[in-house]
């Protein structure tokens, strides 16, 4: 039978709509094949980035994509000490951030386990030997090492004392000579003064002593016998401030020949005041010190040549400077001089904070107020301000943003230096 030849078929509306869904299917299904392809590839690539810079999160790597893609590598960890405090210290809690911000006190006679829960659990991260401790090198060194298996493995403890030489030389005995005086150590050629501080550095260390403070700078301007804290104790060198500098920087680096760093004393000086701050309110005023006199500049040249690891701040206050705060508290003196124009990034520590001249303040302020002012350590003298002080601290830190980046930014200064000097 014969059929009729058919005519072309032509599509309806709803075939049309079909086709055009399709072709929309497959067009999505090769677009996101593609895209999968690529993110598979990106994904590969970036842990490979990961896995070649020693486990790096991938949130530090991605942040960075497009620099490391157009030039082809990823940037390096900061592994000087500072770069590597910084990562130690954004690892702590703030309470451990705060322990390393304080030196504690321990005197002859005490158990070393009066420290072991301020050292463990407070996480306080320095300690002040302090006192008559005249049972020689060996006998203190038992007692360094019981308070240094209280500290955590990577965190050892800063260990200070005083150890400037005639009446103030807190440790004696067999292993420790008797140092001169400052005076004596001054009519020495700096030569001969940096070979005997590597001596004296190198009986320090024997005894589990890291951190000297000392020498004093202080440039003795009135009568010698009325300047209670310097003159009247030949804690100074006794020469004129570039004579008390050069003798200055030639401990620092006795000391450090014999690894064990320096805190030049008492900054801006203490040779223009009368009363010993450590016992008095009065006469702790300076009149006459400024910030480009020859006094101040014993210390700033040391600073700028012989970078010693800490600065330790006076109690007095200085009317020509910053009549309003003793200088331990001074945001003039400690951000405004000594952080910006001598750019010094080392550990600024106070005196003693349990001292008289600071009587009129309440425990839990002062290391609040060394901190805002820009300093790093709170050296106390008297075991019972230890926790007012690290109280205070912390509170601080929790209601103030702020502060808590300046105590952040101190124990960042805290742990460059114990890096520097092994401890962590």
């Amino acid at each position: 039978m014969n059929h009729p030849a058919s005519s072309p078929h032509s599509p309806s509306p709803h075939e049309r709509k079909l086709s055009h869904r399709a072709t929309l299917l497959l067009a999505c299904a090769c677009v996101l094949a593609l895209v999968g392809a690529a993110v598979y590839g990106w994904h590969n690539g970036l842990f490979a980035m990961i896995g070649r810079n020693n486990g790096a999160s991938a949130y530090s790597i991605g942040n960075d994509i497009p620099r490391q893609l157009t030039r082809g590598q990823v940037p390096k960890p900061d592994l000087s000490p500072a770069g590597k405090a910084r990562r130690m210290v954004q690892a702590m809690d703030m309470r451990t951030r705060v322990g390393q911000l304080v030196m504690a006190p321990l005197t002859p006679g005490t158990d070393p386990s009066s420290l072991a829960s301020l050292i463990a659990d407070r996480h306080v991260g320095s300690v002040l030997i302090i006192g008559n401790w005249n049972t020689g090198a060996a006998s203190v060194r038992s007692v360094v090492d019981q308070l240094q298996g209280y500290a955590a493995a990577d965190n050892k403890l800063i260990v200070a004392t005083d150890q400037e030489g005639g009446y103030v030389q807190h440790l004696s005995g067999p292993g420790f000579d008797q140092m001169p005086t400052a005076m004596e150590q001054g009519a020495m050629a700096e030569n001969q003064l940096q070979q005997l501080a590597s001596v004296w550095g190198s009986q320090l260390a024997s005894a589990g002593i890291n951190v000297d403070l000392a020498p004093v700078l202080g440039t003795v301007t009135v009568n010698r016998a009325s300047n209670a804290p310097v003159g009247a104790l030949a804690r100074d060198f006794g020469g004129d401030a570039a004579g008390n500098a050069s003798h200055g920087m030639a401990f620092v680096q006795g000391m450090r020949d014999a690894k064990i760093e320096s805190a030049i004393k008492h900054y801006p000086g203490l040779g223009s005041v009368i009363g010993n701050t450590d016992f008095t309110t009065d006469g702790i005023r300076d009149t006459t010190t400024t910030l480009n006199g020859p006094e101040i500049n014993a210390f700033d040249t040391t600073i700028r040549q012989a970078h010693p690891a800490m600065v330790m701040m006076a109690l007095a206050t200085y009317q020509a400077i910053d009549p309003d705060n003793p200088a331990v508290f001074s945001p003039t003196i400690i951000n405004g001089h000594i952080r910006h124009d001598l750019n010094y990034h080392g550990v600024v520590i106070s005196d003693s904070l349990s001292a008289a001249a600071l009587s009129s303040y309440s425990p839990a302020d002062l290391g609040v107020k060394l901190v805002d002012a820009g300093g790093d350590l709170a050296c106390v003298g008297a075991a019972n301000y230890v926790e007012p002080i690290l109280d205070g601290l912390s509170a601080r830190a929790d209601a103030d943003p702020a502060f808590a980046a300046k105590v952040t930014q101190a124990a960042t200064r805290v742990m460059t230096l114990k890096i520097t000097m092994g401890l962590a």
